[in-house]
């Protein structure tokens, strides 16, 4: 994995592609969570992420195969990256488990507090410095994560707090790749965690359904795995395809632009994901999650400047594609 290096803030020649690149990125991740959200009903959220896991890694693995090192099928590095795969099987089970209780607009503004935890794990086991700038829009960002949850409403359901562990997860999970640096390809990182993350969820289902009732009062939580006909093989394949061209995407854009032009583009996911909502299932954000995504979209952008800026007083590298964050990511993309 090569580390792009920003030295200014010129706007390159092929931004408006990156910008592009992104967008159409962030549109196909808000498609696939539809997706899981209407497949939902048949289906489990088990059996959703096994399968899904299943045909990615079909494209993975013959992709490493075929490209040769530094992309590899065994790693020393295993222990991590099953780490890595428990965290995702953990945070994106919680995830999706929040779909049919809370609008798509208000389980994406809490996942996307995942950038502000980041920041804060970062300083406190990287030791990474934030100054009082980014510690303002820290504060500006976790505070619309608690206006967009609205604990002390009367609308408030304990089920918002499930994106909230998976922003916790996933934060966790971007240490552990800043931690391997680039001593491992990132198709490798993608592989261990798509595939292991996919057969974790198994035993995870099985223990819910089998020591509580959650089973039975959330039929999308049950120990059931329907019988998948030619017709919902092809859904799943879909599914599985608007997966890897949203990471191919957004990898892309991190080759030919800039990330400080075109890493703020990356919230464009929360509006789409809004309008997906309305168009769908007649879904109409509240006060609260409006008004909170706006807060966390401007403290994660100044967030971002303020790193940009910093890379370059202190000639650091700057923020690149190692540091998006998208639902459903199983890896940064790699340039």
């Amino acid at each position: 994995m090569n580390v792009l290096a920003i030295r200014s803030l010129r706007i390159g020649r092929g931004t408006p592609a990156g910008i592009l690149c992104i967008g159409v990125g962030m549109l196909l991740f808000a498609m696939q969570d539809a997706m899981m959200k209407t497949m939902l009903g048949p289906y489990s959220v088990w059996q959703l992420i096994c399968v899904r896991s299943l045909m990615t890694s079909l494209v993975l693995i013959p992709a490493i195969l075929l490209m040769g090192p530094p992309h590899r099928l065994l790693t020393p590095l295993w222990p991590l990256l099953l780490c890595r795969a428990a965290l995702f099987a953990i945070g994106f089970s919680s995830f999706y488990t929040a779909f049919p209780f809370m609008p798509l607009a208000s389980v994406a503004t809490i996942f996307f507090s995942a950038p502000l935890i980041t920041a804060v794990l970062a300083a406190a086991f990287l030791h990474e410095k934030i100054g009082l700038h980014r510690t303002g829009a820290l504060l500006v960002g976790f505070s619309g994560v608690i206006v967009a949850m609205n604990p002390s409403g009367d609308s408030f359901q304990w089920v918002s707090i499930l994106p909230l562990i998976c922003a916790v997860t996933y934060s966790i999970s971007q240490i552990i790749v800043r931690k391997i640096g680039e001593t491992e390809s990132t198709l490798t990182i993608g592989l261990y965690t798509i595939v292991f993350a996919g057969l974790f969820v198994i035993p995870m289902g099985w223990a819910i359904n089998t020591f509580t009732d959650l089973g039975a009062m959330a039929p999308h939580l049950r120990w059931e795995w329907g019988i998948v006909s030619f017709s919902e093989a092809g859904k799943l394949a879909l599914l599985a395809l608007f997966g890897m061209f949203g990471y191919i995407l957004i990898s892309r854009a991190y080759q030919i632009a800039d990330a400080s032009a075109i890493a703020p583009f990356e919230y464009t996911y929360l509006p789409l994901a809004t309008i997906l909502g309305y168009v769908v299932w007649n879904e109409i954000p509240t006060w609260n999650t409006l008004i909170g995504m706006g807060l966390i979209i401007v403290s994660g952008v100044y967030i971002g400047y303020r790193e940009l800026i910093s890379s370059q007083r202190e000639e650091t590298p700057a923020p690149t594609a190692e540091d998006s964050f998208v639902p459903g990511n199983p890896t940064p993309p790699t340039h």
